[in-house]
């Protein structure tokens, strides 16, 4: 399978020290043995020509330090070609910034929340049936750091 990471944010010191950059955490959290996982930095505007696109699987958004309901020149492109690869029943994942960026190109709403940072520790149940990160050893429950103002 081939997927494509469209990475929305900047590398800090930190990620290329520790893990070679934003992408590299994304190549270890997702990627499995004989997947191609190929990037596109599309907040600098590199993103997937029309060729390209069919090539994939499907996309993982990555998270950002920009607002999803800005109209900066990237963000519109990549609305545009988020409703292009649900028109094709793409797969997309979204993570942080990318689901809510996919829910604005979807036709959702997104804004800043009238009452600030949400900062919790939030519990997610998996069940059995749930077929993700096979190459992770996951129980059943997880608790996920929650960080956002959108």
């Amino acid at each position: 399978m081939r997927f494509a990471v469209l990475l929305c944010a900047e590398d800090t010191d930190y990620m290329k020290k520790i893990y070679g950059g934003y992408f590299g955490v994304f190549m270890t959290m997702l990627a499995e043995e004989g997947e191609i996982l190929d990037l596109f930095h599309v907040a600098h505007r590199h993103f997937p020509d029309d060729q390209q696109i069919g090539l994939y699987d499907g996309y993982v958004i990555t998270g950002s330090c920009n607002d999803t309901y800005g109209n900066d020149a990237w963000i519109c492109e990549l609305l545009s070609l988020l409703n292009k690869l649900d028109s094709m029943n793409k797969r997309i994942l979204g993570i942080c910034f990318g689901h809510q960026i996919l829910a604005r190109a979807l036709g959702g709403k997104v804004a800043r929340s009238h009452s600030g940072w949400d900062i919790r520790v939030q519990t997610v149940n998996f069940s059995s049936s749930t077929k993700m990160f096979t190459r992770l050893e996951m129980s059943t429950t997880l608790s996920l750091i929650q960080c956002h103002r959108d």
